[in-house]
């Protein structure tokens, strides 16, 4: 693996993040910012639970397209139209962050915007990746 988590002694628990990740290796990947389009360029749903699970599937596509795996991912960063629509989809969120990226979190930023270029996205996801050396 290419990249180490960890908790700095004496922060709070951190809750499917990381506060700091540590990379290494011989490639770096960027992945650009993901919404919930399909491989028609449609955004499959106005509900904000299936938009991430798709825009975080976008993600995880582009990951391995790239010859990477879900935890060579470092960082990650979460836009999103309506803070309050993401947290009430916390537990599908869960649900979706688990079947695509398994128990692996990455150093990551939410972060709640005015808008997104598509009218009807309400998530966007981009990360950056680390590639192992061997």
């Amino acid at each position: 693996m290419a990249v180490r988590t960890f908790q700095p002694h004496g922060f709070p628990a951190a809750k499917g993040y990381s506060n700091g990740a540590l990379g290494w290796g011989r490639s770096m990947l960027a992945v650009a910012g993901q919404i919930a389009w399909d491989e028609n360029a449609r955004i499959v749903s106005d509900d904000f639970a299936a938009q991430f699970e798709q825009a975080l599937a976008n993600v995880v596509a582009v990951v391995r397209a790239g010859g990477l795996v879900p935890e060579d991912v470092l960082q990650m960063r979460i836009y999103v139209t309506d803070k309050k629509e993401y947290l009430g989809a916390s537990k599908a969120v869960g649900a979706a962050w688990r079947k695509h990226m398994g128990r692996h979190y990455p150093a990551m930023a939410l972060v709640q915007v005015a808008a997104l270029l598509e009218d009807r996205a309400k998530v966007e996801i981009e990360a950056l990746c680390v590639k192992a050396s061997t």
